[in-house]
């Protein structure tokens, strides 16, 4: 990912309204997220912000937003007037958020299921198209943005939002590990078909149905984050 020169800057405009758009400090941390999780920067290895700055040609405001949202998905422990360091959440601590992840999004496919308008329903069948025709371009890092956005989709249809906060945060802290597992072979056309077993169950207006293929798709990301953390 480059974070210079005219592509970067003209990258944003070229997305269609639907994209989320991503701030600096967000690009830095999803490509320090991927060297993190790849193993590039090793546990205890400092993130130095002036060099980084250095590297992606940017001051040192954006590149303390990401160390910070780093910090969040528990990749980089943040210490008192010292470099921030390279960590990575244990196994059983990564199993508990995405248990938790796992459960909570069911929620909100179940919610989603019983409370999307037909405005909703339709938009979230768009994203859905979306990322079918992503699949053919093979570009993990669209699928993934475009992924963000059917998750929110989902959030915002169980119109209950408390639960989306708790819902955004918990994915906060897995993205990193979420993301990453886009990268194996296969995985974003296996992606779409979980998703499709998501999506037609919320227009069905099946709750129990929805929140089990929600809860599915996540343990499957699990799996497909784990295989992939086997081979880096």
């Amino acid at each position: 990912m480059s974070l210079t020169g005219t592509d970067a800057e003209a990258r944003p405009a070229a997305r269609d309204a639907s994209w989320p758009r991503t701030t600096r400090a967000e690009e830095l941390r999803l490509q320090l997220a991927d060297e993190i999780v790849r193993g590039v920067h090793a546990p205890g290895a400092p993130l130095d912000e002036t060099r980084i700055a250095n590297r992606f040609n940017v001051s040192r405001t954006p590149v303390r937003e990401a160390i910070r949202l780093l910090a969040a998905s528990g990749l980089v422990e943040v210490r008192p007037h010292r470099a921030a360091l390279v960590a990575r959440p244990d196994a059983d601590q990564l199993a508990g958020m995405f248990e938790a992840m796992a459960e909570l999004e069911a929620l909100c496919a179940g919610f989603a299921a019983e409370r999307m308008t037909i405005v909703e329903r339709r938009a979230l069948e768009d994203i859905h198209e979306g990322l079918r025709v992503l699949i053919q371009s093979g570009d993990p890092q669209r699928y993934h943005e475009m992924n963000e956005a059917f998750h929110n989709a989902i959030y915002d249809g169980a119109h209950n939002t408390y639960l989306a906060e708790l819902a955004l945060s918990t994915r906060a802290r897995v993205q990193p590990f979420r993301r990453a597992q886009f990268r194996n072979l296969g995985r974003l056309a296996k992606s779409h078909v979980e998703h499709d077993r998501v999506v037609e169950a919320i227009l069905r207006g099946e709750k129990a149905a929805a929140a089990a293929a929600m809860n599915q798709h996540i343990i499957l990301v699990r799996e497909e984050y784990e295989h992939y953390s086997e081979t880096v």
